[in-house]
C-alpha cells in the first residue's frame, strides 16, 4: 500500500509557501493548497488547476480541520506564527497527521514544545517548529557540529546575508513579535541584554571578518531542546539589518526561473569543548528559497518513517543531521564540517 502522499501547505500562496508548493511537487508529493485569504488562494490555485484548493480560518476550528482532512501532515508557511501555529496545531493532534512549520518566532516555538509534546506522542505523530533557515538550518550544523560529542560547553552561530529583502510576511511578523528575544545561558533561557552585545566574526569566504550584532532567533529554542550545552548564541552581520529596518527597501526580487533572489547567505556554527573547536558551515542563496527543501525533506523523511521519535521535536534530533545536510548539498546549498 502505497503511504498517502498529500500535504496541505497552509500559506500556500505565500512568498515562501510558493516555494514549499513547488518543492512539494518536484519531490513527487502532493500539495492540497491553502490559507486565510480566499481571494489569493484562489489565484494561486488558477496557477494550479490539478491541485485542490481549501481556505480556512485559524478562529474556525472546523475550517483547519476540513483543510487538513486526508493529508499526511500539514505544513504551515502562515506567520505571523504567533497566531497561526497553535490553532493549526491543535487540527494536527484532531486529526493524528503531523505537523511542521518555518516560523523564526522564539514565543511560538517555545509554545509548541512547552504546551504538545505528551499530546503529539499520544497521537503517534511529529511536531517539528522552526524548519526553515531560522531555526532548522542552525539546529541542523549544530547538530552536525557537535557529531560524537555527548555534551560541548558553548555552540555559537553566525548568520552572514550580503543583503536582506524582507517579504511583506517578515514585516508583519516583526510587528508582531515585539517581545524581549531569548538567548540560552547557564542552562536555561534568559533574555537577551539590552543593548544586545555585539562581536566580529571571521566568516569563511566571501564574507570574511565582520561585525556582527547578536540577533537569537528559534535555534536557540531548537538546540536547547535536545543538544547538552550550557551556552547558545547566535549573531547576525549589520548590513542585512541596515536593509530590513530600511521601510523603502523592496521585496524579494526573482534572479533566476526558480524565482530564487540573488541573496547569498552563509551560516557559520562552531561547538566548543574545553579547547577542541568543531565548525560547520552551510552556503547559498535566498533565505526564503532554502527553506522549501529543508522542510519537504523533512515532511519526505517522516512520511518515510524516518525519525527517530514523535512528539515536538527539532531537526536535528529526529534525523541525522549530517546525512539531511549532506542530501540538500546535492541540489540546495555547500555544507561541510
Amino acid at each position: 500500500m502505497t503511504p498517502n502522499q498529500t500535504v496541505t501547505v497552509f500559506g500556500a500562496y505565500g512568498h515562501t509557501g510558493r516555494f514549499v508548493v513547488s518543492e512539494l511537487l518536484r519531490r513527487g508529493l502532493t500539495p492540497l493548497l491553502s490559507g486565510r485569504d480566499p481571494d489569493q488562494l484562489n489565484v494561486f490555485g488558477n496557477a494550479h488547476p490539478q491541485l485542490e484548493v481549501r481556505a480556512a480560518a485559524v478562529a474556525d476550528p472546523a475550517s483547519l480541520d476540513l483543510a487538513i482532512s486526508g493529508a499526511a501532515a500539514v505544513i504551515n508557511c502562515a506567520g505571523p506564527f504567533l497566531d497561526t501555529a497553535t490553532p493549526l496545531i491543535e487540527a494536527a493532534l484532531r486529526a493524528r497527521i503531523h505537523y511542521l512549520d518555518v516560523t523564526a518566532e522564539q514565543p511560538a516555538a517555545l509554545a509548541a514544545f512547552e504546551r504538545f509534546n505528551d499530546a503529539a506522542r499520544d497521537a503517534g505523530i511529529v511536531i517539528a517548529p522552526a524548519l526553515g533557515f531560522y531555526g532548522g538550518l542552525g539546529d541542523l550544523l549544530a547538530t552536525a557540529a557537535m557529531g560524537d560529542w555527548a555534551a560541548a560547553d558553548e555552540i555559537l552561530i553566525a548568520v552572514a546575508l550580503d543583503s536582506w529583502q524582507p517579504t511583506l510576511g517578515t514585516r508583519l511578523t516583526g510587528k508582531r513579535n515585539s517581545g524581549r528575544r531569548f538567548i540560552f545561558s547557564d542552562n536555561k533561557l534568559e533574555f537577551l541584554a539590552d543593548p544586545p552585545p555585539t562581536r566580529t566574526w571571521d566568516f569563511p569566504p566571501p564574507f570574511g571578518t565582520q561585525d556582527v550584532v547578536s540577533l537569537p532567533l528559534t535555534e536557540i529554542i531548537t538546540i536547547s531542546s535536545h543538544l547538552k550545552v550550557p551556552e547558545i548564541r547566535s549573531f547576525m552581520n549589520l548590513a542585512p539589518l541596515t536593509d530590513l529596518r530600511n521601510p523603502a527597501t523592496p521585496e524579494p526580487t526573482a534572479a533566476d526561473e526558480s524565482g530564487r533572489s540573488a541573496q547569498v547567505f552563509l551560516m557559520d556554527v562552531i561547538a566548543r569543548r574545553g579547547s577542541e573547536e568543531r565548525r560547520a558551515t552551510a552556503r547559498g542563496r535566498d533565505i526564503y528559497a532554502i527553506t522549501a527543501p529543508i522542510i519537504v525533506e523533512a515532511t519526505r523523511r517522516i512520511l518515510d518513517g524516518r525519525f527517530t521519535r514523535t512528539g515536538v521535536a527539532a531537526a536535528g534530533e529526529i534525523f541525522d543531521g549530517r546525512d539531511f545536510l549532506e542530501s540538500l548539498a546535492a541540489e540546495h546549498l555547500s555544507f561541510e564540517v
